[in-house]
């Protein structure tokens, strides 16, 4: 027990040294500490704390060693001091530690952490000092992170210290000037004015609160005298201040200096910004360089930007740039911030539609909507006016008849009837006949203009006389030629040359050549292709009525002139020296004809006919020669059959049988069921019963599926009886008696026509799916008389259904073996048309460039050739190909084929950059084809390209704001729109602030 004791006592004996030996060195650490020899003081705490076994001296040195991190700045120092509160909760440097901890984070610009220690302080346990100290950091710490009412709180405890008082009312002055409270911030400014720390950013303020005071004066003032001083970021804004005080005292040349070096908050500018320096350079007359600052003022939806939108239209107006204009005078009018522009933009945009046109929307319903609007203004005469006028001038016919006819407040019958005319004579350009005489009658009922009345009248008989209505056409005709009027018109000069045409269709011959006559008298020293269309619808005229000699004469006028139907002439001319018994001269004629026309569509005609006269003339040998040579060169002619059967009668007449039988057989085999064929049938029993060989007729028939001996007369008589319904014009009859036929027949004599005349009859009735296997089947034999016309009616039926696969060998075939050449136009032209339906683009333009060889086409065939063109070259690529197309379409289009060129002629300047030249043809657009909606619509979003292609942002935006919401009917459009407005947009906030991206 004695030893344990013993043992105890060295114990506390070793303990007691070393305690006392480390309250030595923990002495010696807080001398050093109280020293400020932080590192010396940190090392020895380190040393004590690991030494001693003490809480309360481990506590101490743990919290000294954590401090003299704070004061050293020792990375980490923060997370030890809050260790130290954690493993230390009851110790006496609790709160020390809070104010260390939150005065670190003070001192390292960590305001939000150091106010959250700040909330942990015991401010009854903290010396005068210390809480001066706390109040100032904490109150600056709410100061920096903008909480002023919670910084002023702290601030103002203590504003009269002397250590902190100036900082705080600094600080407290500023918080004042953010609250728009300048006399006090003012009182305050003014109280530090003499400590030059705080003086040299109190001009500054000085010189914004007497801005937002409204002395301007005194800002200006202030501003100057700080600004050659000032740090970059408060010469941007001294700047803005100064510029702004002069803009407010209309002193602009003076502004703009200043307001040009503001750099923006952040790097950017806002629509007010630009607004401000834009109306400086606007006021002293320089309009170039306001529309340069206006039309950067984007998506703007206030009372400034109401202002801006109507100073930059009327800066585009004084530089002559009258589509910015307009686009500005809309934005400005549709906005209602203030009345007065408003209604001044309303009536700018109204005058200027009328000018230069508007794709948006009518001219006529822009200035019907100023007078609804404002029925009591000044300038409502000179609207009234231009609404007038432009109906007419809009050329968008449709909308302005829809306006006349729906406005109970407009009543002007001129207007109504030329209107109404100009709509008959777009329709009628459409190739919409029957709805172009609707307008034409619309203008007939409002007699007001003479002039107007007799074109009306003339372009209604076109429009019959297009429709096969002769009669009425011909009524018409000499309605207008007989009024007192027409003669002063541009269609007066053509009216004997279509009464000419219409006698002609009536058959009324004699009429015919009279109006020709006249026609020819009246314009023979014009060289227009109608004086030799002329002469040769006078050569018809005289050949029908028999009058051979006159006929020879104007035929031979035709063919001095040349042109494309020489050969026609040359062909009829020398037919008619058969009638007049000259065969030699017919013989000498043909032949040369032969010679000269290689290509014509007439050789196979010649061919025949030149035959036929060498066996008049018993030149037996030559006339089987010409058939020969018709069969050999041209083998799909429908005079093949024909020649063949001529050959097997000159053969049977000369008593030769067997080559007769030759030659009938191979019409019957080639062409079975025609009329040729039958007629060799019957040709050959002849020769057989001559030749007694009666059973191999017999034979020779039985094999044969369009003839049956034994039936023939029954066959013969059902069919007639079917015929004599069909020239009655009694369709149904007719109808039901050819099909009756055929279930009787249906490989007889007749079957092929009565297919025919029922595919005809369907066609007729409008029952275009009936018409088919009729079609069909005539089209499964070879070429006969109904071939081209059953080729023709089947295309058109696969066209209409746009049933293009099937209808492409059917005008394939059509365009090989048409003897009309306007079936060859139409087989050409449709195949362009069908191949372009199916994506086949390279067969869409080699069809297109073969329907612009004929030199005989109409400009509206042509337009539609060089558009398919264009169109097909643009899918592939070949853009240049494209604008070579849409260059010769609009020399000769009209309507909305032409609109299309007018686009593309913007389109591809665009391409090229030509962006003003590119404007031009857009607005061409607007001004004569507003019509044509899509276009219009295509024409503004590249117009908007093209703006910011010339660094208009404002003109692009607004444009495609506005097809966004006015062209609904066209989504592809107006995805492009909002694609490219969004483009636009991104780029345009890097600049401006109020410019939100989509």
């Amino acid at each position: 027990m004695l030893f344990v004791a013993f043992l105890s006592s060295s114990i506390f004996a070793q303990q007691s040294a070393i305690y006392t030996n480390e309250l030595v060195r923990y002495n010696q650490a807080l001398e050093l500490y109280n020293n400020k020899q932080f590192l010396a003081a940190q090392n020895l705490f380190d040393k004590v704390k690991d030494a001693v076994d003490d809480d309360n001296i481990e506590s101490e040195c743990a919290y000294y060693i954590a401090n003299c991190a704070v004061w050293l700045n020792q990375k980490g120092a923060d997370t030890m001091m809050e260790d130290f509160v954690v493993e230390y909760p009851t110790s006496v440097k609790r709160n020390a530690a809070y104010l260390d901890v939150a005065n670190y984070y003070f001192d390292n610009g960590k305001y939000a952490y150091a106010r959250k220690w700040y909330e942990k302080v015991d401010q009854g346990n903290m010396s005068r000092s210390q809480k001066e100290k706390f109040n100032f950091n904490n109150g600056y710490a709410y100061f920096k992170i903008q909480r002023f009412n919670e910084a002023k709180k702290f601030l103002n405890e203590v504003a009269e210290s002397d250590k902190y008082g100036a900082k705080a009312k600094y600080y407290l002055g500023f918080i004042a000037y953010e609250g728009d409270n300048y006399q006090e911030a003012d009182k305050l400014f003014d109280e530090v004015k003499d400590l030059d720390e705080y003086n040299k950013n109190l001009s500054y303020f000085q010189s914004d609160m007497n801005f937002k005071s409204g002395k301007f004066q005194e800002a200006i003032d202030e501003g100057l005298v700080q600004l050659p001083n000032s740090k970059p970021t408060e010469k941007s804004e001294l700047n803005k201040i100064i510029g702004e005080s002069y803009f407010n005292l209309g002193q602009y040349d003076k502004a703009i200096p200043y307001l040009k070096e503001y750099k923006g908050r952040k790097g950017k500018w806002n629509n007010t910004d630009y607004y401000q320096l834009g109306y400086a350079y606007y006021k002293g007359g320089d309009f170039t360089s306001a529309i340069s600052e206006f039309n950067k003022i984007i998506g703007g939806d206030n009372a400034t930007a109401q202002n801006a939108y109507y100073h930059l239209a009327e800066a585009y107006l004084e530089t002559n740039q009258k589509q910015q204009a307009l686009n500005a005078f809309k934005n400005a009018s549709e906005m209602d911030f203030e009345a007065k522009i408003k209604e001044d933009a309303t009536y700018n945009y109204a005058k200027l539609s009328y000018e230069i046109g508007n794709s948006y929307e009518s001219t006529p319903q822009v200035l019907l909507s100023y007078l609804e609007a404002y029925p009591d203004s000044e300038f409502k005469e000179e609207i009234e006016e231009l609404l007038i006028s432009s109906y007419i001038t809009s050329k968008n016919y449709k909308e302005a008849m829809d306006l006349l006819e729906g406005s109970r407040n407009f009543n002007n019958k001129t207007v109504y009837q030329k209107v109404a005319f100009f709509r008959g004579i777009e329709l009628y350009n459409e190739s919409k006949y029957a709805e172009a005489i609707v307008y034409f009658d619309k203008s007939l009922a409002q007699q007001t203009d003479p002039v107007y009345t007799a074109k009306a009248i003339y372009w209604k008989s076109e429009s019959d006389y297009l429709q096969n209505n002769f009669e009425e056409a011909l009524i018409g005709f000499k309605q207008f030629k007989g009024s007192t009027d027409a003669a002063s018109t541009a269609e007066y000069k053509g009216v004997d040359y279509n009464l000419g045409y219409t006698y002609f269709k009536l058959k009324q011959y004699k009429q015919a050549s009279d109006a020709f006559e006249a026609y020819i008298k009246q314009n023979a020293t014009e060289e227009e292709v109608r004086l030799t269309d002329s002469y040769l619808r006078l050569g018809d005229s005289y050949f029908i009525s028999s009058n051979y000699w006159p006929a020879m004469e104007a035929y031979n006028k035709a063919i001095q002139r040349g042109g494309a139907d020489a050969d026609y002439a040359h062909y009829q001319k020398a037919i008619s020296y058969g009638f007049v018994k000259k065969n030699d001269k017919k013989i000498s004629d043909l032949e040369l004809f032969l010679k000269q026309y290689l290509k014509s569509t007439y050789r196979d005609d010649a061919m025949f006919a030149l035959g036929d006269t060498y066996i008049a003339e018993n030149n037996i040998q030559r006339g089987i020669a010409s058939y020969d040579r018709l069969t050999k060169e041209l083998p799909r002619s429908s005079y093949v059959p024909k020649a063949l059967l001529k050959q097997g009668l000159v053969y049977y007449n000369g008593n030769q049988g067997d080559r007769a039988l030759s030659k009938f057989k191979e019409v019957v085999a080639e062409y079975p069921g025609t009329d040729e064929s039958i007629q060799a049938v019957n040709t050959a029993r002849l020769i057989y019963v001559d030749l007694g060989r009666t059973d191999k007729y017999a034979n020779w028939v039985k094999g044969l599926s369009f003839v049956d001996v034994t039936d023939a007369d029954l066959d013969n008589t059902s069919y007639e009886a079917a015929e004599k319904q069909f020239l009655e014009n009694n369709s149904s009859a007719a109808i039901n008696s050819f099909q009756k036929y055929l279930d009787e027949f249906p490989n007889g004599l007749h079957a092929l026509q009565s297919h025919f005349y029922l595919g005809q009859l369907y066609y007729q009735k409008g029952d275009k799916k009936a018409t088919i296997p009729h079609y069909q089947y005539v089209l499964q034999n070879e070429r006969t008389e109904f071939t081209e016309q059953a080729l023709a009616r089947l295309s058109q039926v696969y066209l209409e259904n746009r049933q293009y696969t099937e209808a492409i060998p059917v005008l394939e075939r059509l365009e090989k073996d048409a003897d009309f050449p306007q079936n060859i136009i139409f087989a050409q032209s449709n195949l362009m048309k069908s191949h372009y339906q199916l994506v086949h683009y390279e067969q869409t333009i080699q069809y297109a460039e073969k329907v612009l060889e004929n030199s005989k086409i109409q400009n509206d065939v042509k337009s539609d050739a060089q558009i398919f063109i264009a169109r097909a070259a643009l899918q592939t690529q070949d853009e240049a190909r494209a604008k070579r197309a849409y260059t010769e379409v609009s020399k000769i289009a009209t309507g909305e084929l032409a609109a299309e060129a007018l686009y593309y002629d913007a389109y591809f300047a665009h391409k090229e950059g030509s962006y003003k030249v590119s404007n031009e043809s857009v607005q061409k657009l607007s001004k004569e084809y507003s019509g044509y909606k899509l276009y219009g619509a295509k024409g503004l979003v590249l117009m908007a390209k093209n703006f910011y292609g010339l660094g208009d942002a404002y003109q692009a935006t607004y444009i495609l704001e506005s097809v966004i919401k006015n062209f609904t009917d066209f989504p592809e459009v107006i995805k492009e729109a909002r694609a490219e407005l969004k483009s636009i947009k991104a780029e345009e906030a890097k600049t401006n602030s109020s410019i939100q991206p989509e």
